[in-house]
C-alpha cells in the first residue's frame, strides 16, 4: 500500500511539474527584468503575475496577454515544456511608469529620487540619423553643441561648457562599456544612431554609482534582437551638401538567444570648405538567456572615421561667407582619421529571489592621425577594465530594502606625439605634410570606483536613497622626446586624493498620478594630465579638481487620464575649485583653479497625447530650459570676473514638437526650438545672438504582406534658413594679428530623403 501510494504520488508529481509553464518578462532593449507583470489567460481568463525578478509560472497552455503600465500589452501563445523570455516594449505616451536602471537599481521611474530623462527610439526616429545634436537637445538641461559631424560639445546643466574642443565633465556608458577615457573625456557621436534603442541621462552628480560624473551621466542602450524572429532591415538616404548613407541591420533570435548585426556607411560633403565627412560602423550586440539563472551578452563596436575640419571662424568670415573654412585649416586641409573598437562581456547571474550579480569586463581602442595647421597628432590609446556588483533585497525592521554594492576598476594606455606640419613649405592644394618630431609621451592613466547603493522603503508610497563612492585616479606620464634647452624632460606622475561623494534622496507619491523627489548629491570631475602640465614641464600638483554640490527638488506625474505626462524640477549647484585653461601657444593650454561658479536652474518637460484611436495618433512634447548659472568667484590673472554670466550656455532653451500617424500609413513631425544668448568671453563683453529653429519630417509606411514593410520619409532641417552659429568657441585669441575665431556657423536649410525595408523571415 505504501509502496504503491509513493508511485502515485510521484506519478502525480511527475505530471503536473511536466506540464508546467515557465519564463521571464525583461523590457526588451534595456533587458531589466520586470515585476507585476499581469499575465491572463484569454480562454480561461485566470491571471497571474511576474515576481520581484520577472519569473513566471503558468499551469495551462494556450493564448496569453501580458499587461504592464508603460509597456505595450503582448499577446502570444505558450506551449508546455518549454522555458520563455517574453520581451515588452516601451510605451512612449506612459514613460514615468517605466523600469529604469539609471542607478544600477531597477525602479520604476515615477519612483526615482533624481531628475532622469529618457529619450526613446520614437524620440530617435522623429530626426535624421546622422544627427545626435537635435535628439539631445530635446532632454531639457541637456544642451549639445555642433560645430560639424565631428565636432561636438555635451553640456549638462552648464557643466562641460569650458571644455574648448569636445565634451567633458559628464560620464558616458554604451550598456555597461564607458565611453569616458581616463582624463573625462567622452566621444558620442562616432556612434551610429540606427544601434542605439534608447538613452537614459541621468541629471546632476551622479558620483555615487558612476564616479567622475560632474555633470551627469548618459546611458546608452543598443538595440537587441527581437526573440523567435530573424529580420533584415536596409535603409539607404540621401540629402543635402552630398549626403548618402547605408544602413543594413540582420537580426537573428530563437527561444533563448539573440543577435543584432548592424553596419552603416556614412559620406557627407559638408556645408563648408575642407568639410567632407567618411564614417563606417560595425556593431553586433548579442544576448544569452542560458538557464534561469544565468544570462550573458556580447557587445561589439567599430568605427572607421576620416573627417575633415573646417574649424571656426572669425565674425566677420561668419557674417559674410559662413561656408568658408578656417584659412589655415584649409590650406594644410586639416582632418581627423580615426578608428575606434570596444568590445564588452557581460554576465548576469541570479543567486536566489533576492541575490544577483551583474559583472562586465570590456576592452578598447582608438588611433588617431590629425593634421592641424600648427602640428600633426597622431595618438593610441588602449583601455580594459571591469564593472562588477551585487544587487539584493531585504527587510530590515520590517522594511523592504534593495541594495547594490559593487566596484569598478579602469586603465588605458595612452600615446601620443606631435609633428612639424611643412603644408607652407609646399604647393598650394598639396595639403599636409610630415615633418620632425616635436614631442613624444607615454601616459597610463587609471581609476576606480567602490560603490554602494540602497532604496528602503519607508511606507507603501514613500522611498528613501543613499549612496556613496569612493575614487582614486592617478596618472603617470613618461617623456620620451630627447631632453634639451628648449624641451624641458615632463616626466612625473600625478594622484589624486581619494574622494568621497555622498549622496541622498527621496520620492513621495502623493497620489498614483503625482510625485515628489528630492536629492542632494556631491560629484566631482577629473582633471586631465595635460592640465597639470606647467610651461617649465612639471607637474602642478596644487591643482585640484573640480568638486559640487547638488541640491534638487522636482516632481512627475499625469493628469487627464494619463493623457498628459509632466517633469519639472528646480536646482542649485555650486562648483568651486573652478578649472580655467589658459591658452599659451596655439596648441597649448594650462590649467589653474580660478574660483567658482553657482549653477540655478529649472527644467520642464510635458508631453501631452491629444487624440488617438484606431485612426489617428496626434501628440506633442513642451521642454523648457532656464539657465541662471554665474562665476561666483572668479579671477584670473589681473582679471575679476566675479558676478559675471557663464560662458558658453544659453540663458533658455525651448524646444515644442507635434508628430501624428495615421493608420493608413501616413506618419510626421514638425519641431520647433529656441536658443537664447550666450556669453562668449569671460568678461561678458561679446554674446551669441540667439536663434530659431524648424525641422520637420514626413513619411509613409507600407505593408506589403505580414512580413514585408516600406518606409519612405523626408524631412527639411532650418525650414526658414536661419543663420546661426551652432557652436560657439569661447575666449578664442588671435594670433599674429589675425581677429578670434570665435563661431562655428549651422548649416542652412538642407534635406534628406529615404527608404526603409524591413522583411521578417
Amino acid at each position: 500500500m505504501t509502496k504503491n501510494l509513493f508511485l502515485f504520488l510521484f506519478f502525480c508529481s511527475s505530471f503536473f511539474c511536466f506540464g508546467q509553464i515557465k519564463g521571464k518578462v525583461l523590457a526588451n532593449n534595456s533587458g531589466i527584468p520586470l515585476a507585476n507583470v499581469e499575465i491572463t489567460n484569454l480562454e480561461l481568463k485566470d491571471t497571474y503575475f511576474t515576481n520581484s525578478n520577472g519569473l513566471f509560472l503558468l499551469e495551462k497552455p494556450g493564448f496569453y496577454a501580458f499587461k504592464k503600465v508603460g509597456y505595450s500589452e503582448k499577446i502570444i501563445e505558450l506551449n508546455e515544456n518549454i522555458e520563455y523570455i517574453i520581451q515588452l516594449s516601451i510605451n512612449p505616451f506612459e514613460l514615468n511608469e517605466i523600469t529604469i536602471s539609471t542607478n544600477q537599481i531597477p525602479r520604476v521611474l515615477k519612483k526615482a529620487t533624481a531628475s532622469v530623462s529618457m529619450i526613446t527610439s520614437n524620440d530617435i526616429q522623429l530626426a535624421n540619423n546622422t544627427d545626435f545634436a537635435p535628439i539631445l537637445n530635446r532632454a531639457p538641461g541637456v544642451f549639445m553643441q555642433s560645430g560639424s559631424l565631428n565636432t561636438n560639445r555635451i553640456t549638462i546643466r552648464g557643466i562641460g561648457s569650458r571644455n574648448l574642443f569636445g565634451t567633458s565633465k559628464i560620464r558616458a556608458y554604451f550598456k555597461d562599456i564607458p565611453l569616458t577615457n581616463g582624463s573625462g573625456e567622452t566621444t558620442l557621436e562616432d556612434f551610429e544612431l540606427a544601434t542605439i534603442s534608447q538613452m537614459e541621462i541621468t541629471k546632476g552628480s551622479a558620483s555615487s554609482i558612476y564616479g567622475a560624473g560632474l555633470g551627469g551621466v548618459i546611458r546608452l542602450i543598443p538595440q537587441n534582437g527581437h526573440l523567435n524572429e530573424t529580420s533584415s532591415n536596409t535603409e539607404f538616404s540621401i540629402g543635402s551638401f552630398g549626403l548618402v548613407k547605408g544602413i543594413l541591420n540582420l537580426a537573428y533570435g530563437s527561444k533563448k538567444h539573440s543577435i543584432n548585426a548592424v553596419y552603416s556607411n556614412t559620406h557627407s560633403d559638408g556645408y563648408r570648405e575642407n568639410n567632407e565627412y567618411n564614417r563606417q560602423t560595425f556593431t553586433i550586440n548579442s544576448n544569452h538567456f542560458l538557464n534561469a539563472k544565468n544570462e550573458v551578452s556580447i557587445l561589439m563596436s567599430y568605427v572607421d572615421l576620416k573627417a575633415f575640419i573646417p574649424s571656426s571662424i572669425n565674425e566677420e568670415t561668419y557674417l559674410n561667407s559662413p561656408e568658408s573654412a578656417a584659412l589655415t585649416w584649409q590650406q594644410s586641409k586639416g582632418y581627423e582619421d580615426s578608428k575606434r573598437g570596444i568590445i564588452g562581456l557581460s554576465w548576469n547571474h541570479n543567486y536566489n529571489d533576492n541575490l544577483k550579480q551583474n559583472t562586465s569586463i570590456f576592452t578598447s581602442f582608438t588611433n588617431t592621425y590629425e593634421p592641424r595647421p600648427f602640428n600633426i597628432l597622431k595618438e593610441n590609446t588602449s583601455a580594459f577594465g571591469i564593472r562588477s556588483r551585487l544587487l539584493g533585497t531585504l527587510k530590515l525592521y520590517g522594511k523592504k530594502l534593495k541594495w547594490t554594492f559593487g566596484g569598478e576598476f579602469f586603465k588605458d594606455t595612452y600615446t601620443y606625439g606631435t609633428f612639424e606640419n611643412l603644408y607652407e613649405d609646399y604647393p598650394e592644394g598639396t595639403g599636409s605634410v610630415e615633418g620632425n618630431r616635436l614631442s613624444d609621451f607615454h601616459e597610463r592613466r587609471n581609476y576606480y570606483n567602490i560603490f554602494a547603493e540602497s532604496d528602503i522603503a519607508l511606507s507603501e508610497k514613500t522611498t528613501f536613497s543613499i549612496g556613496l563612492n569612493l575614487n582614486e585616479t592617478a596618472y603617470k606620464l613618461k617623456d620620451d622626446y630627447p631632453v634639451s634647452d628648449t624641451n624641458p624632460d615632463q616626466s612625473g606622475q600625478y594622484k589624486y586624493k581619494s574622494i568621497m561623494s555622498p549622496k541622498f534622496g527621496v520620492s513621495h507619491l502623493i497620489s498614483n498620478n503625482l510625485s515628489l523627489f528630492s536629492n542632494i548629491s556631491h560629484g566631482f570631475s577629473p582633471l586631465s594630465l595635460q592640465e597639470t602640465l606647467l610651461p617649465d614641464g612639471q607637474i602642478n600638483t596644487n591643482l585640484k579638481p573640480e568638486t559640487g554640490w547638488n541640491y534638487e527638488l522636482g516632481t512627475r506625474g499625469t493628469l487627464f487620464s494619463n493623457r498628459l505626462q509632466f517633469n519639472t524640477s528646480i536646482y542649485h549647484l555650486n562648483i568651486k575649485n573652478l578649472i580655467v585653461s589658459r591658452r599659451t601657444t596655439q596648441d597649448q593650454f594650462i590649467g589653474i583653479n580660478a574660483g567658482s561658479t553657482q549653477h540655478n536652474g529649472l527644467e520642464a518637460a510635458i508631453n501631452y497625447n491629444w487624440l488617438s484611436n484606431n485612426n489617428v495618433t496626434l501628440s506633442s512634447f513642451f521642454n523648457y530650459t532656464l539657465n541662471q548659472f554665474k562665476f561666483k568667484n572668479f579671477v584670473d590673472d589681473s582679471n575679476n570676473f566675479s558676478g559675471n554670466k557663464l560662458t558658453g550656455v544659453p540663458s533658455e532653451v525651448i524646444n515644442l514638437g507635434f508628430n501624428f500617424i495615421s493608420s493608413i500609413g501616413f506618419y510626421g513631425n514638425i519641431n520647433y526650438q529656441h536658443v537664447g544668448s550666450m556669453p562668449i568671453n569671460d568678461s561678458n563683453s561679446l554674446f551669441s545672438e540667439s536663434y530659431n529653429l524648424t525641422h520637420c519630417k514626413i513619411g509613409y509606411k507600407l505593408f506589403l504582406n505580414k512580413k514585408l514593410k516600406l518606409n519612405a520619409f523626408f524631412g527639411l532641417n532650418n525650414i526658414f534658413d536661419v543663420h546661426y552659429a551652432s557652436q560657439i568657441l569661447i575666449n578664442a585669441t588671435g594670433f599674429g594679428g589675425s581677429a578670434p575665431r570665435y563661431y562655428y556657423p549651422g548649416n542652412p536649410i538642407n534635406y534628406y530623403t529615404g527608404i526603409n525595408i524591413n522583411y521578417i523571415f
